[in-house]
């Protein structure tokens, strides 16, 4: 009897002790040591990729982010605030809910077919809200010029970057709604414009967050 229970109390110390010293060793000094290494050598991307503008986090360059107007009463769903670079529609799984334009609860495609009538008609509608949008005096735009990316929604909904090409089809109604030339505010796209990573990896880009801040300040200065 006696030796059943000195046994099993030096399992139980055993155990207690392992137990401690895992936790101690995976709880507390791995963390801290990863967190640590991730704050010395990769502290932008451990911290969120955060963007920042006169000092303050204004979001993250792998999020994308509306630039609406107020919402109107009896709306759920508010207009873009034309004055500034669009992203690309986020019609991804949170659409069934309120949460619409990047305020998703979760992030994903729409899971439409290519031969949806859904998407088929998803697409021609913001085809033509697109051209209108961005067709200003002097300047019109056609739908058969409208890249993919501005009529349709990314695979997870929340894509940060738009085409070159979007992001160019925007640049007279930019110009017109903030009192800018147009040349300035085409060299403005092509300056923040990324290629391929690597050189061949991917395609070339536009993040609209970076684009918007910079816009901003060009417009301060006009």
């Amino acid at each position: 009897m006696d030796n059943s229970v000195t046994n099993t109390a030096r399992l139980l110390g055993a155990a207690l002790r392992a137990l401690l010293a895992l936790t101690l060793l995976t709880g507390v000094l791995y963390p801290l040591a990863v967190t640590g290494i991730a704050q010395a050598l990769f502290r932008d991307r451990a911290n969120g990729s955060e963007t920042t503008a006169d000092g303050q986090v204004v979001g993250s360059s792998l999020i994308g982010q509306p630039y609406d107007l107020p919402l109107k009463k009896g709306r759920h769903v508010p207009d873009a605030d034309l004055k500034w670079f669009q992203g690309r529609p986020a019609n991804g799984l949170g659409a069934n809910t309120l949460n619409t334009r990047y305020r998703l609860i979760v992030s994903g495609a729409t899971n439409l077919s290519a031969d949806s009538k859904a998407l088929i008609e998803q697409v021609r509608a913001a085809r033509a809200a697109v051209a209108e949008d961005n067709s200003v005096p002097g300047y019109r735009v056609e739908p058969s010029e409208i890249p993919a990316d501005a009529v349709t929604s990314s695979g997870s909904g929340l894509d940060p970057d738009i085409s070159p090409a979007y992001a160019e089809l925007q640049v007279h109604r930019i110009a017109a709604r903030n009192g800018l030339p147009v040349p300035v505010v085409a060299g403005l796209v092509r300056d923040h414009t990324a290629g391929r990573t690597l050189g061949f990896i991917g395609e070339p880009r536009v993040n609209v967050l970076e684009l918007n801040i910079a816009l901003k300040d060009l417009a301060a200065k006009h």
